[in-house]
């Protein structure tokens, strides 16, 4: 079963459309300058030829820093300047946020590689009802920002219009900015398309096939979080709550 998600930095060729590389638990993905040593190649001067390897280990993964110069630093675009650094020669550093982005300085730039572990694992209480207990169908933490995306785009069919039409992207960062200033169209549709991978709507960590292009993406996630119960009325309280973390 693949647990992880790595999205390499944009290029002109490949943006916005950037393919995705999937792990499976004890997968390890090398990346740097050179074409012959990596599994992920990062075409930039200013990477090591062996820059460093992401290993998944289930609901989480590790860093290994290759660089015997420089200090990577992985950010929580979800936390509030939430970040940890992998010094120099370090290896593997274990990575405890869901969302990831890890920052390379490169010669005056900083490169982004994203990295996504949807994976949520779950305490099996003891002394209950015999036999496995029921997988949840969908994890979902309402206190990340990608829940409150949800939310927003649930908003008008949950306040009595079961077919009202659907916020578009600026109408979903209209509304959470009072509670979030820093949301723009591109954190917003980059939260969108985590919905999609992580409700199952596009092929998951399950299966290393990026799948078609999803068309009504939007509608897809409204009617599927409303049809489970994902959100409901009461958690609308999300969209007015006060920013405590920084997004994307």
């Amino acid at each position: 079963m693949y647990s992880i998600i790595v999205v390499p930095p944009p290029t002109t060729e490949d943006e916005p459309n950037r393919p995705q590389l999937r792990l499976a638990p004890g997968e390890r993905l090398t990346f740097g300058r050179s074409a012959h040593d990596n599994d992920l190649i990062v075409p930039h001067d200013g990477v090591s030829r062996r820059a460093g390897a992401i290993t998944a280990q289930g609901a989480f993964w590790t860093l290994s820093n290759l660089c015997a110069h420089q200090t990577y630093v992985v950010d929580n675009p979800e936390g509030a300047g939430e970040h940890i650094k992998v010094g120099p020669g370090r290896l593997d550093a274990p990575v405890p946020f869901e969302f990831s982005r890890v920052v390379l300085p490169a010669a005056g730039d900083l490169l982004a590689i994203d990295v996504w572990a949807p994976r949520h694992d779950y305490l099996r209480t003891e002394g209950g009802l015999d036999g496995d207990t029921t997988a949840p169908a969908f994890s979902v933490d309402r206190s990340k920002r990608y829940f409150a995306v949800l939310a927003a785009l649930c908003e008008p069919r949950l306040r009595g219009e079961p077919h009202a039409p659907l916020p578009t992207v600026d109408q979903v960062v209209d509304r959470l900015r009072p509670g979030w200033p820093a949301a723009s169209r591109t954190n917003v549709q980059w939260n969108i398309d985590y919905l999609a991978v992580k409700l199952r709507l596009k092929p998951g960590p399950e299966t290393a096939d990026t799948g078609p292009r999803l068309n009504g993406k939007k509608e897809s996630l409204v009617s599927m979080a409303l049809r489970f119960d994902l959100v409901r009325e009461v958690d609308l309280v999300v969209l007015a709550a006060p920013a405590t973390r920084e997004s994307r």
